[in-house]
């Protein structure tokens, strides 16, 4: 078994106080209490995740891509705004790795943080061990120390990477992963990465801060700061996401019409990034006038959808979460925490807003799009798109290359998601996850490799919760209320790895269990994800 790349300091760590790691001659590495050999799970270090990443590389180019990130606290100009925080390489987001689908990534961590932390490569069906979630799949990398991560990019498409400890990605630790695609057509000019976020660090709060206080509230908790920068008028109040199902049978209290049916959350910001830019100094993006632009939109934010547009262009969804779908053009379209969509634009002649509204929260991130001269549109400008066509969950269809085959599951589980606002404690079937000890207090969500999953995840809160699977993508069948009426069948749904699950909704997605291991799967919004909204998809080897 290929020893796993870590620096020595982090391995003896991962093995102090398990019982029966020496015994295991170094081949099996326990990351939890109970995650021991004979229980059935296929941990991170097993034979079978080797062999999967063996025959990725087996079908792969053959070439390997190396990048090095260092984590560290850093002092970050927002755009006449400096904060101190925490960030990449000195800035935000990081720096962009890119590599083509089939190579190897070969990327060092180093760790310069006050405390241990890991990455997670959003998105990718990479090998179990390379994961980044803290003893569930790794040791976390201790202050100091450093670790490599090597796998095999197998799948194109757009990507990020973050940390998965505590609150840490909420502080900037975050960049763009792109995996390209060497089949690519080639048919747009120009490419313009866009990261969205919501921002607190070093503007009279840390999200440990912000945590604490949410933590220490009532049922109406939520941290409350005054907008000060990107504020608009109050439109957004009025823009629901529009889900292709109504909802019949909303939880208690809730109606389509109320605001907590809306793009609730508990946390207000005093600025909305795009690409670590303040709406008063923009980044600019730059090409010719009649260029097609692929603009790779990633929303890392950690508790905001954001409603995006540009002014005067309508926006061609290609991709969904890096997986292509059959174009649809729209003027506008919501990407929630996690989500990334590359949309195509035929760029026009002049300058032009793109704009992300922070739904719900009066203010938005803003960017411009330059082909010509001229001034610029002001920072709270509102352009029209943004009341057109909404793209829907129901607009997407996987392309053929793609498209998951409608097939019976044999396995079923259904994830309720749930919630206590008294002591803002967030849960999956009601059951806490605890970050040091993965396996305690929670009902893993167990399958067998080879075996067609269905997952239904079922919204019981007032709040919005972006769902996230590690290691997989899995493919919309429909959407309903929580009683499954009012569907809306989706046979060649889209594949995603992160969705939007409404209030009162239920989102009913099949995958194949094709890569084995221990796997996440959890609310996105980094303060649920911290207060215990997660669950396992826990391989278990059949007999």
């Amino acid at each position: 078994m290929p020893e796993l790349p870590v620096s020595r300091r982090s391995v003896l760590l991962g093995a102090v106080g398990v019982a029966g790691a020496a015994a295991a001659g170094g081949t099996w590495w326990a990351l939890s209490p109970g995650d021991a050999p004979g229980n059935g799970r296929v941990t991170a270090s097993s034979d079978a995740v080797a062999r999967v990443e063996q025959a990725r590389r087996s079908r792969g180019s053959g070439r390997t891509v190396r990048a090095k990130l260092t984590a560290e606290p850093a002092s970050v100009d927002l755009g006449g705004r400096v904060v101190r925080t925490w960030a990449y390489d000195q800035q935000v987001p990081g720096p962009v790795v890119r590599c083509s689908a089939g190579d190897q990534l070969v990327v060092e961590a180093v760790n310069r943080l006050p405390e241990p932390t890991t990455v997670h490569w959003h998105g990718l069906r990479l090998r179990n061990d390379m994961d980044g979630v803290p003893h569930l799949t790794q040791s976390p990398i201790p202050p100091g120390e450093n670790m490599r991560y090597a796998f095999t990019a197998p799948d194109p498409g757009t990507y990020w990477l973050h940390p998965h400890v505590g609150v840490q990605r909420e502080r900037g630790l975050y960049c763009p992963l792109i995996v390209d695609d060497p089949r690519d057509p080639g048919d747009h000019d120009v490419e313009f990465v866009v990261v969205l976020d919501d921002w607190i660090d070093g503007a009279g709060a840390t999200p440990g801060e912000v945590l604490d206080t949410l933590k220490a509230g009532d049922m109406d908790a939520r941290y409350r700061t005054d907008v000060q920068v990107g504020a608009v008028s109050d439109r957004s109040g009025s823009w629901q996401y529009d889900r292709p199902a109504e909802l019949a049978n909303p939880p208690r209290g809730i109606t389509p019409e109320s605001p907590a049916s809306r793009m609730a959350s508990s946390v207000e910001f005093p600025f909305y990034l795009l690409n670590g830019r303040l709406p008063t100094a923009p980044e600019t993006f730059r090409a010719r006038p009649g260029q097609r632009a692929r603009v790779r939109l990633i929303n890392a934010a950690g508790a905001s959808v954001f409603r995006v547009a540009l002014g005067g262009h309508r926006l061609t969804v290609t991709h969904t979460d890096g997986f292509p779908v059959d174009p649809v053009t729209v003027d506008t379209l919501h990407i929630g925490s996690g989500e990334r969509y590359d949309v195509s634009v035929d760029l026009d002649d002049g300058v032009f807003p793109l704009v992300a509204v922070a739904e719900g929260k009066g203010a938005q991130a803003f960017g411009v799009v330059r082909t010509a001269g001229g001034e610029a549109p002001a920072m709270t400008v509102q352009p029209a798109e943004l009341g057109g066509r909404l793209l829907k969950l129901s607009d997407l269809r996987a392309t053929s290359a793609v498209h998951l085959a409608s097939r019976s599951p044999e396995v079923t589980h259904t994830a309720y998601l749930t919630g206590d606002m008294n002591s803002f404690a967030w849960r999956i079937n009601a059951e806490t996850y605890r970050h040091d000890r993965p396996f305690d207090g929670i009902t893993p969500l167990t399958v067998q490799e080879g075996q067609r999953v269905r997952l239904e995840m079922v919204n019981q809160t007032p709040m919005y919760h972006p769902m996230h699977l590690h290691g997989h993508t899995f493919a919309i069948r429909a959407v309903s209320d929580t009683a499954g009426g009012n569907a809306t069948r989706l046979p060649e749904g889209t594949r995603k790895d992160t969705v939007m699950v409404g209030p009162g909704e239920r989102v009913v997605a099949d995958l194949l269990a094709d890569n084995p291991g221990q796997w996440l799967v959890h609310c996105h919004n980094a303060y649920h994800m911290a207060t215990g909204m997660a669950a396992v998809v826990s391989y278990v080897s059949g007999g």
